[in-house]
């Protein structure tokens, strides 16, 4: 069975780690890059420069997994077929995509042409230099950053920026630039409930963060973004940096005649995370839209992300040995926000479907304990 898994973000390398070397199984890797991103930590490296990746060759030995460094390109399920920029084609007898997503501008003017995303380490470095930047007495221009979204990533950026503003401001001698955050939904961090929303809301403050809710972004050009409130008024925001943060869709790489699509250009597939038109083919992470028990599209989140590779691990392992697949059961454990330094808010799930909310240094902790549980179920 000659398998094929794309992408070694959360979900492919979870898939890839919990393989082991299985008669009639031959499984090759394309993932661009040598390493493995902590996309969860970018705000960190963002700000502060800290390193967020980990080298992925240690990590598939004993696996079984040939690893190549390619871009995918384009995959035809039809021909079951994966071409890479590179040039290479690959066919597979099963193929698990796990690619991941790209940031939604909404077609709002001017914003994908202006705006540093936040999606890969490229990007993390590009807000870092600016900062940098942002900080030498021979800077001229405009030195405030706007941030349009104020979801996790969102709010998590502000808040690092915040903190290395004021590191930079007393060490240089200089006044901090102005942060900006803003939502056109009614609250920040929707994910949350509303104790923990205003915790964070007031970390927010107690930074100096201006917080814009209900501020839609209309335009963007290189120096500034047009924001519109509910009521219609309209407001220009100068900026020296623009970050957009407010919106995902799944990579529109993948091709077939009977593939189903839904919202965010996420694929259906069906209880097995499988492409139900193509069973061959396992869609997983971002790219995917399984539904949890309920019904509901499963968030995408590195932790089920994660779940979903550890189990399409197991489920090729069972393929290639003729045996049932288990089902995929959605299990969310928890969601915590970094504020910056050892702040954080969040909540994390106990028995009955009872919720324990934390703020403070236990947050953070708990934050960190879920990258330490990610590294140590890819170890």
């Amino acid at each position: 069975m000659k398998t094929l898994i794309l992408g070694a973000g959360y979900a492919g390398l979870a898939v890839a780690t919990k393989l082991k070397p299985t008669p009639g199984m031959q499984v090759t890797m394309l993932e661009r890059y040598p390493y493995h991103v902590f996309w969860t930590r970018l705000h960190e490296a963002a700000a502060h420069n800290t390193k967020v990746t980990l080298p992925l060759a240690p990590l598939l030995k004993g696996t079984g997994v040939d690893m190549q460094n390619l871009t995918v390109d384009a995959v035809d399920l039809d021909r079951k077929e994966v071409t890479t920029r590179e040039g290479q084609t690959f066919t597979y007898d099963t193929l698990v995509v796990g690619l991941g997503s790209v940031t939604n501008f909404y077609r709002i003017p001017g914003l994908a042409e202006n705006a540093t995303e936040l999606k890969d380490l490229t990007d993390a470095e590009d807000i870092f230099s600016f900062v940098q930047r942002a900080y030498d007495a021979s800077y001229t221009g405009n030195r405030d950053i706007v941030v349009g979204g104020a979801g996790l990533t969102g709010v998590e950026l502000v808040t690092e920026l915040a903190q290395r503003n004021e590191i930079l401001s007393k060490e240089r001698g200089l006044p901090p630039f102005g942060i900006s955050l803003v939502e056109a939904g009614p609250k920040i961090l929707p994910v949350l409930d509303d104790a923990l929303r205003a915790k964070a809301q007031a970390t927010l403050d107690s930074y100096g963060i201006q917080t814009l809710v209900g501020h839609r972004l209309m335009q963007a050009t290189a120096e500034s973004v047009t924001v519109q409130t509910a009521d219609g008024q309209s407001r220009v925001i100068g900026a020296g940096k623009i970050i957009w943060t407010g919106g995902i869709q799944a990579r529109d790489i993948i091709k077939g005649e009977k593939l189903q699509k839904g919202p965010g250009n996420r694929v259906v597939v069906d209880a097995t995370l499988r492409v139900p038109e193509y069973p061959e083919v396992f869609v997983i992470g971002d790219m995917g839209l399984g539904l949890n028990q309920d019904g509901k599209p499963v968030p995408t989140t590195a932790q089920h992300a994660g779940q979903q590779g550890r189990l399409t691990g197991k489920n090729l392992m069972r393929l290639a040995m003729g045996e049932e697949l288990e089902v995929y059961e959605p299990n969310t454990l928890g969601e915590f926000i970094s504020l910056g330094g050892l702040m954080a808010v969040g909540w994390m799930k106990l028995p009955w479907n009872q919720k324990l909310a934390m703020t403070g240094g236990l947050a953070h902790v708990m934050k960190r304990a879920s990258e330490w549980r990610w590294r140590s179920s890819i170890s």
